[in-house]
């Protein structure tokens, strides 16, 4: 994986921000800055409307609707363990910080490419606040998985196959190193913003509480999910997760505080 040439492409995105204020500048600088420290490139999403959820079958997806976003950031690539691994480090402040509990099963380097798993949605939102982002709304999530066209998965409307992402793999004993691949690995299955990704790997914490029945009357703006709840989305499906799972409109939940063995980060930033 170009790591220079991704940056670099991600620096080009914020070319839109060029003719803005002050205050747009600073933020483009900053990005930049945060970009070159931690190897993370973010792809700018455009601000306008999709099609958020879907008529399957699926209760929990319907019904289809409009939604419009202001425009965002959202990593290109999953976290990894060694991005994580340095959050830990910097966090620890003297003390022992427990690792994801998938890691202990495992003799997989730290400073690893594959993406960090068995995390929960409290130590996510912390990561990603650590790194001056966010997690992403459950509506941002979706819209640079599958775009503005309705597509049903981040590549197109075809069924999944090996080739477009890491899924229904069986559970090996060492399942993360026999199991995972490292991020980006999968150039066909990016998303229509180059996304890469967002349907199997591993299944992805997101901002929102979860409720089954949202959808009928969540904002037509800018949605931010629930007031409360008492689980948290994962969005995204893993590489243990059947096809059906890998959809761009499909929606899980586990507690906030779950160390999900297959829940990983992907964080967002405000685009101003």
């Amino acid at each position: 994986m170009r790591r220079g040439a991704v940056i670099m492409t991600f620096l080009a995105g914020l070319i839109v921000l060029s003719a803005a204020t002050p205050a747009r500048t600073e933020t483009r600088r900053a990005l930049e800055t945060e970009a070159r420290q931690h190897g993370a490139p973010m792809v700018w999403i455009s601000d306008g409307a999709f099609t958020m959820g879907s008529q399957d079958r699926m209760s929990k997806t319907q019904p289809s609707h409009e939604v419009y976003l202001n425009a965002f950031y959202i990593d290109q690539y999953e976290v990894t363990t060694a991005r994580y691994a340095k959050f830990l480090e910097a966090t620890a402040q003297g003390h022992p910080r427990p690792l994801p509990m998938s890691w202990e099963q495992v003799t997989l380097p730290y400073d690893g490419d594959r993406p960090v798993m068995g995390v929960s949605w409290t130590a996510a939102d912390a990561y990603c606040r650590w790194v001056s982002k966010r997690l992403p709304t459950e509506a941002e999530w979706e819209k640079a998985a599958r775009g503005a066209d309705g597509r049903t998965y981040p590549w197109g409307n075809e069924e999944p196959t090996f080739k477009l992402a890491n899924y229904d793999k069986p559970v090996a004993h060492n399942f993360y190193s026999d199991s995972l691949r490292p991020v980006g690995s999968y150039e066909t299955g990016k998303s229509p913003y180059g996304v890469y990704d967002m349907a199997g790997s591993v299944s992805e914490w997101v901002a929102d509480w979860y409720d089954e029945k949202y959808y009928a009357t969540s904002p037509k703006s800018n949605p931010q999910g629930p007031a409360r709840g008492q689980q948290k989305v994962l969005r995204g499906g893993s590489f243990g997760d059947p096809m059906i799972a890998l959809k761009s409109a499909a929606r899980e939940s586990y507690f906030p505080s779950d160390k999900g063995h297959y829940a990983g980060i992907r964080c967002a930033q405000d685009a101003f």
